[in-house]
């Protein structure tokens, strides 16, 4: 079986983009490692456990069970650094995201980025969801100069949703659900370059209807509402590679 690692921010990760693809590749029979910057454990979003906009806007159960069950491993509670992420020791690289504030510190963390480059440049799998694919896009090729997304296919969290949460909820929560002032999507296609593809998925955010982007050894996620297939998928890409 395979050693995946889920690279996690200190605070602010989104539970169900964390806990839904552990899931799937621990009931495949996977090994999976977290890493945090620094070695310590991370902490999901708070509130996308308890909920806002009057408690509709949160984990589902099965999501908040399972984000439980991961955070009283053993492997959750000692994680290995960024800077221990390998290709040749682990076999897919997990970002998820997260849209609070404390989710900076990963999206902008060098270390990270540096590894997300060295599992480019080994052509060795790679999956990320919602913000995850802004660390994507600040990971940069000193060779080429370019993200390691340019002229990729993938996609990531559109700016109507973003939008629509942060217009949502802008009077009683203010930038909770705008990480930067740039939207997630805008960051992303100009990594791509006009020579990238970005594919938007479904108009409406529906749970249980998840859309993922296959792109050779990438796969890409949008929302939580993706997480489930995005954990299935990342458990058919192990498989493929295994034959």
């Amino acid at each position: 079986m395979a050693t995946v690692v889920i690279a996690l921010a200190t605070k602010d990760f989104d539970p169900t983009e964390v806990a839904a693809p552990w899931s799937a590749l621990t009931e495949a029979g996977h090994d999976v490692v977290f890493a945090t910057s620094d070695g310590a454990p991370g902490s999901c979003d708070p509130d996308m456990l308890s909920g806002v906009l009057l408690g509709q806007v949160k984990a589902l159960p099965k999501h908040a069970e399972a984000y439980t069950e991961l955070s009283a491993t053993a492997a959750f509670a000692s994680p290995i650094r960024f800077s221990d992420i390998d290709p040749t020791a682990h076999d897919l690289l997990v970002l998820p995201g997260g849209h609070a504030q404390g989710m900076r510190q990963y999206l902008e963390d060098e270390t990270l980025q540096s590894a997300v480059v060295g599992f480019f440049k080994a052509d060795a799998p790679v999956g990320a969801i919602c913000h995850g694919t802004v660390v994507l896009a600040r990971s940069v090729d000193s060779d080429t100069g370019k993200s390691v997304v340019h002229g990729r296919t993938l996609t990531g969290l559109p700016k109507r949703f973003e939008k629509g949460a942060w217009l949502a909820t802008k009077a009683t929560r203010g930038d909770y659900f705008r990480t930067y002032p740039e939207w997630v999507q805008d960051e992303v296609q100009d990594a791509m370059g006009e020579a990238g593809d970005w594919k938007p998925g479904p108009l409406l955010p529906v749970h249980g209807k998840g859309f993922v982007v296959e792109d050779g050894q990438l796969i890409t996620a949008r929302w939580p509402g993706d997480a489930d297939r995005f954990g299935a998928t990342l458990v058919e890409l192990l498989a493929r590679n295994s034959r």
